[in-house]
């Protein structure tokens, strides 16, 4: 199910909220309504959390069914926290903190910054038992902001090439396609979540675009 919604007040969704396809980490200030919203159209548990005392959990950490990767700064009563809920977190071991603003990733692949130091690409790739590669898109480090990506399709920056997008198949192993949200956002990754069920985008998302987003996860044959 894909739904129209401004979490929050604003269209940052993926700022804010870390996704899998069963779990959806979101601040503890989100409103019950915007919960129901999400449940309803993603299919997922709510875990209410905070990272280095931030609400910021989209651009913060970055998960598949196999954990979450947050950043290195996160406090341990906060690991204490998620692991209690049955969540597998690790820290990445780089001086950069927002992990899911240059990390995208599925259950199959991920696409890092070539800012990520080696170190923590092989951890990447041991602890949520994908392969990753590097690269930048469009001309952009900030991978994760960037793209919208499942394990059904994804959405990607307006301005990635052709061979962009060719490689970018390959790493997640779905189909991808260009687009926007929120009439004309380019950082799709950023504006827009989803999973294999459904996805958020902002309240301003034209109908084209809604088209193209459901085109680009491949919602439409369901």
């Amino acid at each position: 199910m894909l739904k129209r919604l401004n979490l929050l007040g604003n269209p940052n969704s993926g700022i804010y909220i870390s996704l899998t396809d069963d779990i959806a980490l979101v601040p503890f200030n989100f409103p019950s309504q915007a919960e129901n919203e999400l449940k309803e159209a993603l299919d997922v548990d709510i875990i209410n959390a905070t990272i280095s005392g931030s609400h910021l959990l989209g651009a913060l950490s970055v998960g598949n069914k196999n954990g979450f990767l947050v950043s290195p700064y996160i406090f341990d009563k906060e690991i204490e926290d998620l692991e209690e809920q049955g969540i597998k977190v690790e820290k990445i071991p780089d001086k950069y903190t927002a992990v899911g603003n240059i990390i995208a990733l599925n259950d199959k692949g991920a696409l890092v910054s070539p800012l990520l130091n080696d170190k923590s690409t092989n951890l990447i790739s041991e602890f949520l038992e994908i392969d990753v590669q590097k690269s930048t898109v469009a001309g952009f480090n900030i991978i994760g902001s960037l793209m919208n990506i499942t394990n059904k399709g994804g959405l990607v920056h307006r301005d990635s090439s052709i061979e962009e997008l060719n490689f970018i198949q390959k790493v997640f192993k779905v189909e991808v396609d260009i687009g926007t949200v929120g009439h004309g956002i380019a950082l799709v990754g950023a504006c827009s979540i989803g999973n294999s069920y459904g996805a958020i985008v902002p309240e301003k998302t034209t109908g084209p675009e809604i088209i193209r987003v459901e085109e680009a996860l491949n919602f439409l044959e369901d």
